[in-house]
């Protein structure tokens, strides 16, 4: 049986309620409002009690005294609402759904409008307590198992003699002591490089004002900027790894990521940590470039592209050429074809993702590009000669 509610306490109840709860509910905007995105939704029904409902809106409780009521009635409301609203809170984020799952099961509840997704986004948070935390973690797992897990594939396949007739150097097959020594030293960079940056990266995030509540964008917008993205990385990726390739930079930063002139999957972030760095900030900076830029830009479709980034890289490290890889469909596209070459001859085939920089600027490596080469030579020494 619920105890009456004092005319005092309804009163300040409802003259709060007026003024902190809205129409219909708001998106949540940041992943610190999914803690505290709660409102007292039916308000002392009958001289009740209220229920306690989470909605997409932050809670609110009475801050300052009312004048027309005693300074002991005040301290009786004022604990009762910070009470309840305390309980609701741990109720639904709290100490009871101590899982995970606890934590989706309750936001599933009352937040239907939000997909799957959606939701296990809001429950990671909820459950972590922590968005620096949930951020470092999230992005870390998510880097080590796209990587090892997009590279698992061809390394089985580099053990499969049938499709041995793919390899592009296929007289120089990686064996297993080379996979396992490249495995090592790429976890080495993983954890002493790129962790401590992956760390930073929701404070990054926060403050270029990347977006990073709830709902998501659309797919599309989402594809549009990732497509941006891949032309922004392409082109720091031209020239900063051309700059590498000069003499002193070869040899003391890019030299070790050419170990292997027959490359494999996993060999794609096998570098020093300079090079690490420098051609990682592509692919960090060009959508941070756009977010400053356009304001416009969830994490979401960061971590997205990096996963495109990391396939591609790992894919044109494969040594692979296929009917159907994806350059004889997109010839601007340079996947392994275009990058073996590079690792094959040591110069030209700088760009990353595509291969306009490369045929615009006349650094296309490789036996095709030298017959051109010879021919517009001897073509235009024709011409001196008429």
């Amino acid at each position: 049986m619920m105890a009456e509610v004092p005319p005092v306490l309804s009163k300040i109840w409802s003259t709060h309620r007026q003024k902190t709860l809205p129409t219909r509910p708001e998106p949540i905007n940041s992943v610190i409002e999914i803690r505290r995105s709660f409102v007292h939704r039916s308000i002392f029904a009958s001289k009740q009690l209220p229920t306690l409902h989470p909605l997409l809106i932050p809670v609110a409780v009475i801050e300052q005294p009312a004048r027309h009521v005693s300074p002991i009635n005040y301290l009786i409301v004022e604990s009762l609402l910070i009470c309840l609203n305390r309980n609701s809170t741990s109720s639904l984020f709290g100490s009871s759904p101590d899982t995970f799952w606890g934590q989706f099961d309750e936001i599933s509840k009352y937040n239907v409008h939000l997909n799957v997704f959606e939701r296990l986004w809001a429950a990671w948070y909820a459950y972590v307590q922590n968005d620096v935390l949930a951020t470092g973690i999230m992005s870390f797992l998510m880097h080590e198992i796209v990587y090892f897990g997009r590279s698992l594939p061809w390394i089985i396949i580099d053990r499969i003699h049938y499709f041995n007739k793919y390899k592009i150097q296929n007289q120089k097959i990686p064996t297993a002591q080379e996979q396992w020594n490249c495995a090592k030293l790429v976890l080495l960079s993983h954890f002493t490089v790129e962790l401590p940056q992956i760390w930073l990266f929701h404070p990054m995030a926060v403050y270029v004002g990347l977006a990073t509540g709830l709902p998501f964008p659309s797919l599309l917008t989402m594809a549009y900027q990732i497509a941006v993205f891949f032309i922004l990385e392409d082109t720091w990726h031209y020239w900063s790894h051309r700059a590498l390739h000069w003499g002193p930079l070869y040899k003391n930063i890019h030299k070790i990521h050419h170990q292997y002139s027959a490359p494999f999957g996993m060999a794609a972030e096998y570098a020093s940590p300079i090079e690490v760095m420098i051609l990682g900030l592509g692919t960090v900076g060009a959508p941070t470039l756009w977010c400053a830029i356009s304001g416009d830009l969830h994490i979401l479709t960061m971590y997205l592209w990096i996963v495109c980034r990391l396939f591609q890289a790992i894919d044109a490290h494969s040594g692979y050429e296929f009917p159907w890889s994806l350059h004889h469909f997109l010839p601007f596209w340079a996947g392994a074809e275009h990058h073996d070459v590079h690792h094959e001859r040591f110069i030209g085939n700088y760009s990353s993702s595509f291969r306009w920089w490369d045929y615009v600027l006349d650094t296309e490596s490789g036996p095709e590009a030298a017959k051109k080469r010879r021919e517009r030579k001897l073509a235009k020494e024709g011409k001196k000669f008429q």
